[in-house]
């Protein structure tokens, strides 16, 4: 007995989450008008509107009366619970949480280089050239947001929906870190030109397509910032301890 074709629905309903996994849609966004959408995947309404109670059913889409579908804004729940929020604001979790990135990252960028495409490259280096310049007036926060976001490009381009999945639920607690990181960073002047060369060179080893140079790269950037970090505590400790014996 031939197995039936799948039904439209069916399918529309596989691309819609296909988009929530690879981050074109994300938590709490709002979906197109139900026209827009139709028109996009060439598919009557009804069709799409069975497709998005598929989704709805699953806990995937939320539908507001009057305001349109929203992706669930608690897909991100199971990264944001209290015990994870504690972490992120614990000083010394912050070394744990760059020994993690550099796992998360280097894998993106070992398979954004083995897997990226032209138009992954493309948006790789947009991303890096939005990021603001070493001394730049910007908050540390919008620093730290403009280094997720890149990140986050990063992961994209790996074409791998779990990795891009991780780093994107964890995007406030990595953010959070790098503002933490900017923010110690800022007391060693010569860091910021150095890590800024880090990074154009992560992106022309992805761009190259060496996805062991990238990896690489990438570990050797975030070793950087680890061993600058450690540096500038050891130093703050010294002072501290040499203020306690001029008080004594």
């Amino acid at each position: 007995m031939r197995q039936g074709r799948k039904k439209l629905a069916d399918v529309i309903t596989e691309q819609l989450e296909s988009m929530i996994l690879d981050g074109s849609l994300l938590a709490g966004q709002k979906l197109p008008p139900e026209r827009e959408l139709a028109e996009q995947f060439d598919v009557s309404r009804p069709s799409l509107r069975e497709a998005i109670g598929n989704l709805q059913a699953r806990g995937l889409v939320e539908r507001k009366q009057g305001g349109g579908t929203f992706v669930s804004p608690k897909l991100n729940a199971a990264m944001t619970d209290p015990l994870m929020a504690l972490v992120s604001r614990r000083p010394e979790t912050q070394f744990d949480l760059l020994e993690f990135r550099h796992a998360l990252e280097g894998m993106a960028a070992y398979y954004a280089a083995l897997r990226g495409q032209p138009e992954d490259y493309t948006a790789l280096k947009d991303a890096l050239e939005s990021l603001p310049r070493p001394g730049a007036k910007e908050s540390k926060r919008a620093q730290a947001e403009a280094l997720g976001q890149f990140y986050i490009t990063m992961a994209r381009a790996s074409h791998n929906m779990v990795l891009l999945h991780v780093m994107s639920t964890m995007q406030g607690m990595l953010v959070e870190n790098i503002e933490r990181n900017l923010d110690m960073l800022a007391r060693h002047t010569e860091a910021g030109d150095d890590i800024a060369r880090q990074r154009n060179g992560i992106v022309d080893a992805i761009a190259s397509r060496d996805p062991e140079a990238a990896r690489q790269a990438c570990n050797a950037h975030l070793a950087y910032i680890e061993k600058t970090l450690l540096s500038i505590n050891q130093r703050d400790s010294r002072v501290q301890r040499a203020l306690r014996r001029l008080e004594i």
